[in-house]
């Protein structure tokens, strides 16, 4: 089960992993905790599309049905309110009702029910900044852990379903600076441009997440980019998802990267399977 906050965060947070294991017979389960009504138009080619602008909550569903055929998961519905990304000095207040202001009792209970129903013996979410700080990335979090903790405890929301013991729990590890460093250094190798440079100029004096688990899913890139463009209204065609060539970085980093945050069953790190200690 992967827990994500927004349609399209699944397609650019472990999408080759999730497309792998389904292609394995595995099971998997995207949840999205809200519907994205708040999200910009990210795609020039869109921004000014009067079916879109008519009904982008319509379109962002219909994009994350598009986007999980092509992953080969299933995908559920949270059924909570986009919160927006805040922006200004001072920051603007969250918007009533949204899902970063959400009780997270309220959130977890709604998660919990979907995990004991589905039965995961692994869970991804984000980190405890979110990935990065949007406050529905940051509740995501908050719920995610939560539920991690209360589905298998029958006296905690014993209206949720049968309680259910999720073996482990990681946070997607995504853009880190070795990964960028790696695939940088590969293109000036081969005498090509970089998009990386002023990155790793920003990311100089910052700290690297613990990266505990490479799962090798180079074959499913493409998997990656078909979702990725499926949400059309999000991911521009010519933007920095698809700067590099996707050779030079099935040669330079061949691997989606994870953290483990908790665990049940015994594990050797590092790993190089969601679900290591599980299968035996």
């Amino acid at each position: 089960m992967a827990v994500h906050a927004h349609p399209d965060d699944e397609s650019s947070k472990g999408a080759a992993t999730m497309a792998r294991y389904a292609s394995e017979g595995v099971q998997v389960l995207v949840v999205t905790c809200t519907g994205g009504e708040r999200g910009s138009i990210l795609n020039p080619r869109l921004e000014n599309d009067e079916t879109v602008l008519a009904d982008l909550p319509g379109t962002r569903r219909r994009e994350m049905a598009a986007a999980a055929q092509v992953l080969g998961v299933d995908q559920h519905w949270l059924g909570f309110v986009d919160s927006g990304l805040p922006e200004g000095d001072p920051l603007p207040d969250l918007p009533e009702g949204s899902f970063a202001l959400t009780p997270v009792e309220v959130a977890t209970e709604a998660l919990v029910e979907v995990v004991r129903r589905f039965r995961p013996h692994v869970m991804t979410t984000y980190n405890e900044n979110g990935g990065y700080p949007h406050p529905d990335h940051v509740m995501t979090h908050k719920i995610s852990m939560a539920a991690y903790e209360a589905a298998g405890d029958g006296e905690q929301f014993p209206d949720a379903g049968e309680p259910w013991e999720v073996s482990k729990i990681y946070y997607d590890v995504g853009f880190h600076k070795e990964r960028i460093l790696t695939v940088h250094e590969e293109l000036i190798e081969r005498g090509m441009e970089s998009p990386f440079g002023d990155w790793l100029k920003r990311w100089e004096d910052r700290p690297s997440r613990e990266v505990t688990t490479q799962v090798r899913c180079a074959d499913f890139f493409g998997h990656r980019d078909r979702a990725l463009l499926a949400h059309a209204t999000q991911i521009d065609p010519d933007g920095f998802f698809f700067a590099v060539p996707r050779d030079v970085e099935r040669a330079a980093w061949p691997t989606e990267e994870f953290e483990l945050a908790h665990s049940r069953v015994p594990t050797d790190i590092p790993e190089d399977d969601l679900f290591a200690g599980v299968r035996a």
